[in-house]
């Protein structure tokens, strides 16, 4: 039976989020995903804890919690998240040793068949990607010492679009679920900023669901991707996310 994932950069507590967190919570009542991938949430504001109530509410059943703040002065700042509806069987993280940046991993029960879902965000998109290179190699390296379960699902914010060598080494071991552009939208701060404005908007395809081989794609798209019907600065992160319904066995 098919399950939805989800995944999104909330861009921290940045650009009005007290004004932007209802865009949030109403895409994810419409949604209502099994599974959400977060990256930069808000280690002061706790918004990981927020949402999972706010998807425990608006799905009707209860969220798990696993989080893994980033690391050394980071570590009080900014972390990565997953909220599940399956039964969480075990965690761990990986700490990159580069840029204070980890990634986490929850080995879920999904209908009895154990699949490892992992949340992480690589360096930042401006930049040689030899350094987000690096994360994937080590990455893919962590996933490969845990391939007991033998299927696996990761989400994050991973800076590169697939013909970056970071991305296209990721695609040698796992498919993305789909490539239409999730960077960056026109969310622009109190004082009209914006994020990276040195780029055109919402050109490129930075984030994803990567699926192992076992792991089929029913379906796929963007979501977080339409701003306030009041202001069309406001937009729920400056990142669309993506969704994918899967299916394991």
């Amino acid at each position: 039976m098919p399950f939805r994932v989800v995944t999104l950069n909330l861009e921290q507590d940045h650009k009005r989020w007290e004004e932007r967190r209802p865009l949030i919570e109403a895409e994810i009542a419409r949604l209502k995903p099994d599974i959400v991938g977060l990256n930069e949430v808000s280690i002061p504001l706790q918004t990981a804890r927020t949402l999972r109530r706010t998807a425990s509410a608006a799905c009707d059943r209860a969220f798990n919690l696993v989080q893994q703040t980033r690391v050394n002065g980071l570590s009080e700042v900014e972390g990565e998240a997953l909220l599940s509806s399956f039964p969480v069987l075990e965690t761990g993280n990986l700490d990159f040793r580069t840029q204070d940046i980890v990634a986490l991993v929850a080995r879920l029960d999904i209908g009895g068949t154990p699949v490892d879902v992992y949340v992480t965000h690589l360096y930042r998109s401006i930049g040689d990607d030899s350094l987000r290179l690096f994360q994937a190699q080590k990455l893919l390296a962590w996933i490969e010492s845990r391939d007991d379960a033998g299927q696996a699902i990761v989400c994050g914010d991973f800076n590169a679009t697939l013909e970056k060598p970071s991305a296209a080494l990721m695609a040698t071991r796992f498919r993305p679920t789909q490539t239409a552009p999730t960077a960056f939208t026109p969310l622009a701060g109190a004082g009209g900023e914006i994020s990276h404005p040195y780029w055109p908007r919402m050109d490129r395809c930075i984030d994803y669901i990567w699926v192992s081989e076992k792991v089929r794609v029913v379906a796929s798209g963007t979501c977080f991707d339409r701003a306030s019907a009041d202001d069309a600065t406001l937009w729920p992160s400056d990142h669309a996310g993506v969704w994918a319904d899967l299916e394991v066995g």
